[in-house]
């Protein structure tokens, strides 16, 4: 059944972040080869799999990890709320509401809130490499609507990891 497997599919993501989090501190580059092997037999193996032909699909690809891409970083809330709808492939669309501003050294980007039932903190981004070695429309940092999220410190920054961005799935 589609519905028990898209949970089992959640769940496997949603534990895999967890192990992210409990291990990224004391060993990032373990913690990114997890995130890594498992997105591959995931994505190679797993019935909700987004890949058209995952029987023949090359392994994921995944730079090795940088330290230098992640950051702990205070939201900043002091923006004007502004509301984004989005269409989807489904009926009708969702809102989202850029609540907060983040400032790596790299740049400046908006925290949106999916504004739906449950809510969650969206984080995506374009970069140079969209349309080029990455998908077009950009990749995601966090989505914890679907289990993506790196967590926070214990005075309530938020981890930004790009060694962690992911491609839209569709999941």
């Amino acid at each position: 059944m589609a519905e028990l497997a898209l949970l089992d599919w959640r769940r496997r993501v949603a534990e895999l972040y967890a192990r992210i989090r409990a291990n990224r501190d004391t060993d990032p580059l373990a913690a990114h080869d997890d995130w890594a092997t498992t997105r591959d037999r995931l994505f190679s193996t797993h019935a909700e799999t987004p890949l058209d032909d995952p029987a023949h699909a090359q392994p994921l690809v995944h730079a090795a990890y940088d330290p230098s891409f992640a950051w702990s970083v205070a939201v900043d809330t002091d923006v004007e709320r502004q509301r984004y709808p989005v269409a989807t492939s489904g009926d009708g669309g969702m809102d989202f509401v850029r609540f907060g501003r983040i400032t790596l050294p790299i740049g400046t980007l908006d925290v949106f809130w999916l504004d739906a039932y449950g809510g969650g903190v969206f984080l995506p981004f374009r970069d140079a490499t969209a349309g080029e070695t990455t998908y077009g429309g950009g990749r995601y940092l966090l989505d914890t609507v679907k289990g993506a999220d790196l967590g926070s410190t214990a005075d309530g920054r938020l981890i930004v990891d790009f060694n962690f961005a992911y491609h839209p799935s569709c999941h």
